[in-house]
């Protein structure tokens, strides 16, 4: 053996290294291979969804124009406003027999209402009878309502007959024994020039001479109610009365002389209305600025208008009188305070609004709304005398009116299938 050749014997060998990905490793790898794929994933779909949204929210037609409203910060429910769940103490009566009886009234024990179907009912022992209709069906869908009829406000004249606010039809008196109608304020005949596009709540004096009713809207219909609520703007009779800066609508109607006038305008949705017990003054709801107005009707201020209630815990529906001199009023809507209004929370918000309804219903958004439900009683002069509550709204729902009787309150609704009743003595 030479020297190269031992030397080449002698040389130590390379070690061959055998790379193999351990278990560890191999799951690292995969993992963010798979976290890649997840945020390519997410992404295209968000942009695959982002991209036509806002192109329909720049593209799509809005069928509202909303104006900023400035309400003042709710206040707080404590006191005679604090939370209760009193109104999950009332009854459900004639539950599915009826639909939306947004009215009540009584001629002895027999109950009146007009309902969803354009039918005004009488209830008495428990048995539900059709007075009238005002309109023609078919009914029972949001295309049927205008020629179907919806009876809103509904009042007792000084003869036990019936005057009735239907909100596409106008003002009627019926019988309640024959169930004969007669048309007195008719939405085809223009007063001052504008015809009556959402004829909502009315009240008579006692003799029945003078009926003063509200017209909710120049622009929307009934069945488009969360429109007008929603665009917040006071679009009933464009018109300048230069007595009042900041007007509301309101009319009255003479049963004698058959004339109607326009006593004020300009209200942000106008709804329910009451005569004071003197009838001195008429009260109207101001449901878009949660606040009641006062127009005074005889008397040194004949004419004039003040302020009643304002910023209230929720959105004013219908008034009635109470049984101790004051008045009961619905809550279409509450704000509550402490915790989160919706309503108040867009009211300077017209670009959200303005969305909302380019990709939504209004049915759509009304399964948004929450059920809560408050009524309260106030004084004479307009303080909160006691307020009842159901916080989740799952035993009344939708109240739109009060009505007291015998020791019992019946609360309208203009949703519900039922009336709900409330024993006082248990409250």
């Amino acid at each position: 053996m030479n020297e190269a050749e031992g030397l080449r014997q002698r040389r130590p060998l390379r070690p061959q290294v055998i790379t193999e990905d351990s278990p560890a490793q191999e799951a690292k790898e995969g993992s963010t291979y798979s976290s890649k794929v997840f945020r390519v994933t997410f992404l295209t779909l968000a942009a695959t969804l982002t991209v036509p949204l806002l192109g329909a929210t720049v593209l799509l037609d809005c069928p509202i124009d909303p104006q900023p409203i400035s309400l003042k910060e709710p206040p707080l429910l404590t006191g005679v406003l604090e939370p209760n769940s009193k109104l999950q103490k009332a009854e459900r009566l004639w539950e599915n027999q009826l639909v939306g009886p947004e009215s009540i009234v009584n001629i002895g024990d027999a109950l009146f209402t007009g309902t969803a179907d354009g039918k005004v009912l009488k209830i008495e022992d428990g048995v539900i009878q059709t007075v009238a209709r005002i309109g023609h069906g078919p009914c029972g869908t949001r295309e049927d309502e205008p020629t179907c009829g919806r009876p809103l406000g509904i009042r007792v004249g000084p003869n036990n007959t019936l005057f009735v606010a239907d909100a596409y039809y106008g003002l009627y008196e019926v019988n309640p024994g024959t169930g004969e109608t007669k048309m007195l304020v008719s939405t085809k005949t223009p007063i001052e020039g504008q015809k009556l596009s959402f004829v909502n709540d009315l009240t008579v004096t006692r003799d029945g001479r003078k009926i003063y009713f509200t017209d909710s809207s120049s622009k929307w219909q009934r069945r488009d109610y969360l429109f007008l609520l929603m665009e917040g703007t006071d679009d009933g009779r464009q018109q300048a009365f230069p007595d009042y800066s900041s007007s509301l609508i309101l009319l009255e109607y003479d049963t004698v002389t058959k004339e109607v006038k326009v006593l004020m305008v300009g209200l942000r949705f106008p709804n329910g209305v009451q005569l004071s017990p003197a009838e001195d003054f008429v009260l109207v709801q101001e449901t878009t600025m949660a606040r009641i107005r006062r127009y005074y009707v005889s008397g040194l201020m004949k004419g004039g208008a003040d302020m009643f209630v304002e910023n209230m815990p929720g959105l004013p529906d219908n008034i009635r009188l109470s049984s101790s001199g004051g008045y009961w009023v619905a809550m279409a809507a509450v704000r509550p305070n402490p915790g989160f209004s919706m309503f108040d929370f867009l009211s300077e918000k017209p670009w959200i609004k303005r969305m909302i309804f380019k990709l939504l219903s209004q049915e759509t958004v009304t399964k948004f709304l929450p059920k809560r439900s408050l009524i309260v009683e106030l004084s004479e002069t307009g303080s909160y005398k006691r307020s009842f509550h159901d916080p989740t709204g799952m035993t009344a729902a939708y109240v739109s009116e009060v009505h007291e009787h015998d020791g019992y309150l019946y609360l309208g609704s203009f949703r519900s299938p039922f009336i709900c009743r409330l024993n006082l003595q248990h409250v």
